[in-house]
């Protein structure tokens, strides 16, 4: 077997949940799209550092969450909502209102610290374990679950400052 047929045998298994993190992840800052491909590229030359198969889901979160990092420091200015990226992750079937919640969502989580975003993205969006994400987190379960548990607490406040910051602005016309 080639090693582009090993690294294939497996990716492919894992190829949802990957892409499922990559587009939370993402939301706002680039294409989920060019996440993914870097994440692979990086991924398939560094293989042979690879001890078990197992890790290898673990082992694209690790690359893809360095990218981002490396990215995120290099463009620290501030971040434009792009409807085309809208668009990658909100069905065509979703209502106008739903849409509108996911996108105050993922503007939401660009507001929360970054180990307490991952944790709510792959617990909630990508179905990871708490378990699987303190792996990836190389962190403990309470930790994590620390993090869930204060990353909604903020994400709540969050979420509910702005229809309040938006009626006390409307108050005083």
């Amino acid at each position: 077997m080639t090693k582009q047929e090993q690294f294939l045998a497996r990716y492919e298994p894992v190829h949802e949940r990957f892409e499922r993190f990559c587009r939370a992840r993402v939301y706002g800052n680039l294409d989920y799209r060019d996440l993914m491909n870097d994440t692979l590229l990086l991924a398939y030359n560094k293989i042979d550092d690879l001890k078990s198969n197992d890790a290898f889901i673990y082992f694209l979160f690790g690359i893809a969450i360095r990218i981002l990092s490396n990215n995120n420091r290099k463009k620290r200015e501030e971040r434009i909502y792009d409807d085309q990226i809208t668009k990658g992750i909100v069905s065509s079937e979703t209502s106008p209102e739903t849409e509108m919640d996911i996108h105050f969502l993922y503007l939401a989580l660009q507001q929360l610290p970054e180990q307490q975003r991952e944790c709510i993205i792959l617990f909630e969006i990508s179905g990871f374990s708490i378990k699987e994400i303190a792996q990836t987190q190389q962190a403990g379960e309470s930790a994590v679950k620390q993090r869930l548990k204060r990353g909604r607490e903020k994400l709540i406040e969050i979420l509910h400052a702005r229809p309040l910051e938006h009626n006390s602005t409307n108050k005083g016309e």
